[in-house]
C-alpha cells in the first residue's frame, strides 16, 4: 500500500522516520512510504486537508492553531520526538547560561514552525523573564536567518541540527539546548484525518508499527550506527557533522520510545499555547471536548484485535506491546483521537463498553 507521507522541513530530528524507512519496518508492515518535504504552498495541514498525503509529520501545534481558527481537526496518532529539537547559539563562551542573559538582547527566532516560538516564550517566562524585554526577529526565513547571524545580526539565534553543529564548527557557541529548557514534550508527531482513521484503521496500525520498531531499534543503537542507517536521505551532510548532531539528539532523549502521545504532554503543549498566545482553547473547541470519537475507538479496536492475534500466534515483536497499556485512556490518545476531544475519562469501563461496541 502507498503512502505518501509530507514532514514540515527535512532534518535529522525526524530519524525515526528514516530508521523505519531505510531498516525496512515499513515495507515490512506492507506499505511503501513516498517522504516529501513541505514548501510554504505545500504545509504539512494542507496536504492532508487535499489529500496529497495520507500521513504528515509535524507538531500538536500546527494542528491545534488549525482547530483553534475554525480549520479542519486533524489527529496525532504515533508521537515521533519527546524533546524541543532546537539549541540557542551565541556569539560568546557562556559556561553557566542564564535566561536573564538574553534580556536587551536580540534573538534571532526560527520561523519555519510554531512550536519552538512558543516553547521558548514559555522557559521565558518560567525562569523569570518577560519576553517583552527580549527583541525576537521573526520576519526571516530560517535561512535567511542563518546568514544574518553569520554577517553579525543579533546576539543569539535558535536553530535545529544539523544548523546547530555546522555553527558551533565555525566558532560560535552553545548557549543551551532548547530539549533541556523545555522538558519532555511530544513536540512532533503522525497525524493523519479523521477519514482515513475511520476509512484505514488497519494502515494507521501498520504504519505505527512500523515506527515502534525504529524507537525500539533506536533504543539499543548508538549514533554512528544511527548516522549509517539514515546517511541515504541526508547525502548532503559531512557524515561527521550528520553523526554529531544524531549524537546530541540522543544525549537528550529527543525520540520517543514508544509511540504513544501521552495526556501530560497534550496538557504541556495545550499550556505552552495558551501562555504564548493567550486565547487558547477557543469557545468553538471547549465546545467539542467529548468523549472519545467513533473514529478512534476504531482504531483503538483494530489496533487490540491485531495485537491479540500477535499473541495467538507467538508474534511479540510486532505488536505495540499492549501488555504495558494498562491505562485504555492512553490509547485513545495513542491512535489519534480528535485533538480537541482528548479529555480523560474517569470511568474506564465505558471506554471498554464503547470499545466493544465499535469492534463488534
Amino acid at each position: 500500500m502507498r503512502v505518501s507521507v509530507v514532514e514540515p522541513f527535512h532534518s535529522v530530528f525526524y530519524t525515526p522516520h528514516y530508521v523505519a524507512l531505510h531498516l525496512g519496518h515499513f515495507a515490512d508492515a506492507g506499505l511503501e512510504v513516498d517522504t516529501r518535504t513541505g514548501s510554504g504552498s505545500t504545509s504539512t495541514t494542507r496536504a492532508l486537508i487535499d489529500g496529497s498525503a495520507q500521513v504528515c509529520l509535524g507538531g500538536l501545534m500546527r494542528s491545534l492553531d488549525l482547530a483553534d481558527r475554525g480549520g479542519r481537526l486533524l489527529p496525532h496518532f504515533a508521537e515521533v520526538n519527546s524533546r524541543n529539537g532546537f539549541f540557542l547559539i551565541g556569539r560568546q563562551p557562556r559556561p553557566s547560561f542564564a535566561w536573564s542573559e538574553v534580556v536587551g538582547r536580540t534573538v534571532m527566532s526560527f520561523t519555519g514552525a510554531p512550536t519552538p516560538y512558543q516553547s521558548m516564550l514559555t522557559v521565558l517566562r518560567r525562569a523569570g523573564v518577560d519576553p517583552a524585554r527580549v527583541a525576537f526577529v521573526r520576519d526571516l526565513a530560517p535561512v535567511d536567518a542563518v546568514a544574518a547571524f553569520r554577517s553579525g545580526r543579533g546576539d543569539f539565534i535558535e536553530v535545529g541540527q544539523p544548523t546547530a553543529e555546522v555553527l558551533l564548527d565555525e566558532g560560535f557557541h552553545l548557549a543551551v539546548s532548547m530539549g533541556d529548557a523545555t522538558g519532555p514534550v511530544p513536540f512532533s508527531s503522525y497525524m493523519t484525518t479523521p477519514d482515513r482513521l475511520r476509512r484505514d484503521p488497519e494502515l494507521i496500525v501498520a504504519f505505527t508499527r512500523a515506527v515502534h520498531r525504529a524507537q525500539t531499534w533506536i533504543a539499543t543503537h548508538d549514533a554512528k550506527a544511527l548516522t549509517e542507517v539514515i546517511a541515504p536521505s541526508f547525502a548532503d551532510i559531512p557524515r561527521a557533522v550528520c553523526e554529531r548532531a544524531v549524537g546530541r539528539y540522543l544525549a537528550q532523549g529527543t525520540w520517543a520510545r514508544d509511540p504513544l502521545l501521552r495526556q501530560p504532554g497534550y496538557e504541556y503543549l495545550v499550556a505552552i499555547r495558551t501562555s504564548s498566545t493567550r486565547r487558547w482553547p477557543s469557545a468553538r473547541c471547549k465546545r467539542r471536548r467529548r468523549a472519545p470519537s467513533a473514529d478512534a475507538l476504531a482504531a483503538v479496536g483494530a489496533l487490540r484485535r491485531s495485537a491479540n492475534r500477535d499473541r495467538r500466534d507467538g508474534r511479540a515483536g510486532g505488536a505495540l506491546e499492549l501488555q504495558r497499556l494498562d491505562d485504555e485512556r492512553e490509547l485513545v490518545h495513542a491512535l489519534g483521537h480528535q485533538l480537541v476531544e482528548l479529555q480523560v475519562l474517569e470511568d474506564v469501563n465505558t471506554v471498554h463498553d464503547q470499545e466493544n461496541l465499535v469492534a463488534g
